[in-house]
C-alpha cells in the first residue's frame, strides 16, 4: 500500500467528486448508525425484533398487538425469548435502526461501484471500497447473531469493534483517493514518538471502548435487578472494570492532548492536520465530560449513546490523522528523492 497513485488521467473531476463525496457522506452515515445504535441500547429496544431480518414475523412491524397471534408471547419463548413482550415504541425504534443499517450498505455499494475508476490509477483503493462492502454484508449477519444471542455481552462488543472496522477501512479510502495533495510541510519536524504514540492512543481508545460496552452490560443487569427511583444507587453497584474505565480516561486524555499539542506546535495555521488536531482536542473533552456527567448524574441514558459516539469520532479522528501523517511523510520523501536526482543529473551534465 505504499507509494502514491500515477496520476488521475483516466478520470475526470467529476468521478473523483463522486467517489470522495460518496466515501465521505458514508463515513457520515455509519457515524449516524453508531449514534442511533447507542440509543437503540439505552432505551432498552435491541429486543424491540425478537427475530431477524423480520420483525415479529414481518417485513414491517406491527403498530398494535392485536396484529400478533395470540400466543405470539409462547412462541418466541419457545424460541428461547422467554420475556418478550411487544412493545411498539422499542419494536419501531429498533426497525428503524435496521432501515439505516440498509441505507448504509446501500451507500456503501454505491462507493464500491464509485471506486471502480480507481482500478487502473490506484487498485487498493478499490479493493478498500469492495472491503468496506463485504465488511458490512458480514456486520448485517453479525447483527442477527446480536438478535439471536438475546444481545450476548461478547456479540455487543464484537458488533462495536466491527462497526470501527468499516469506519476505518472507509476513512483509509477516502483519505488515500486524495493522498497526492497530503502536505509533507512541517511532518519531519514532529517528535521521532508520534507515530507510536498515535498507535498507542488508537489501541487505547478501542480497549476503553471494550471496557465501556462491559460496564454498559452491567448497567444493564443493575437496572433489571434495581427499580428505576433507585437510580443513584447504580454507580456503587458497578464492577472493578467501572474503575477501571473511569481511570484510564486520564492517560486517554493527556496522551491524545500531547499528540495534539505536537501537530499545532509543529505544523503551519491552516494545514489539514493541525485543524484535525483541534477537532480531536474538542471531541476528546466532550467524550470526557459526557463520562463525568454519567457517573455524577447517575447514568442518565441520554449519555450514554452520546459517550459512545463521540469515543468512536475520536478513534476515526486518529486513523485519518495517521494516514495523512504517513501519506504526508511518504510525499516529502519522493519529493526528497526527485530532488535529489535532479541535483545528481545536473551535476553530471
Amino acid at each position: 500500500m505504499s507509494g502514491l497513485p500515477l496520476s488521475n488521467e483516466s478520470m475526470n473531476s467529476a468521478e473523483i467528486a463522486r467517489f470522495r463525496s460518496l466515501a465521505l457522506a458514508t463515513v457520515l452515515f455509519v457515524y449516524l448508525l453508531i449514534l442511533v445504535g447507542g440509543a437503540v441500547r439505552a432505551s432498552g429496544a435491541g429486543m424491540g425484533c425478537p427475530d431477524w431480518p423480520t420483525c415479529f414475523g414481518r417485513w414491517i412491524p406491527p403498530v398494535s398487538e392485536q396484529q400478533l397471534p395470540a400466543d405470539y408471547q409462547q412462541i418466541y419463548a419457545d424460541r428461547g425469548y422467554a420475556q418478550t413482550r411487544f412493545n411498539p415504541t422499542k419494536t419501531w425504534i429498533e426497525y428503524l435502526n435496521r432501515l439505516l443499517g440498509v441505507t448504509i450498505g446501500l451507500f456503501i455499494f454505491a462507493t464500491m461501484v464509485a471506486s471502480r475508476r480507481y482500478w487502473r490509477i490506484d487498485r487498493t483503493v478499490s479493493v478498500v471500497a469492495i472491503g468496506a462492502f463485504v465488511a458490512v454484508a458480514f456486520q448485517g449477519w453479525l447483527g442477527s447473531r446480536v438478535v439471536a444471542s438475546n444481545l450476548q455481552p461478547g456479540m455487543i462488543t464484537l458488533h462495536m469493534l466491527m462497526a470501527q472496522f468499516i469506519v476505518a477501512l472507509l476513512i483509509y479510502g477516502l483519505v488515500r483517493s486524495q493522498r497526492a495533495v497530503a502536505s509533507s510541510q512541517g511532518l519531519h519536524n514532529l517528535s521521532p514518538r508520534f507515530r507510536m504514540v498515535l498507535i498507542a492512543a488508537m489501541a487505547m481508545i478501542l480497549l476503553q471502548m471494550v471496557m465501556g460496552t462491559q460496564v454498559r452490560e452491567a448497567i444493564d443487569i443493575i437496572a433489571r435487578t434495581l427499580e428505576a427511583d433507585t437510580r443513584n444507587q447504580w454507580v456503587e453497584r458497578l464492577p472493578p472494570i467501572f474503575l477501571v474505565h473511569r481511570s484510564f480516561s486520564s492517560i486517554i486524555l493527556f496522551t491524545n492532548l500531547w499528540l495534539v499539542w505536537q501537530l499545532w506546535k509543529t505544523l503551519a495555521p491552516g494545514q489539514l492536520l493541525r485543524k484535525l488536531a483541534l477537532v480531536l482536542a474538542v471531541v476528546l473533552v466532550s467524550t470526557i465530560l459526557l463520562g463525568v456527567t454519567m457517573d455524577r448524574l447517575h447514568m442518565p441514558a441520554a449519555a450514554q449513546p452520546l459517550h459512545l459516539w463521540t469515543a468512536s469520532i475520536i478513534f476515526g479522528i486518529q486513523f485519518a490523522i495517521y494516514n495523512l501523517y504517513q501519506f504526508g511523510l511518504q510525499a516529502g520523501s519522493i519529493s526528497q528523492n526527485s530532488e535529489s536526482e535532479l541535483l545528481v543529473s545536473t551535476t553530471n551534465v
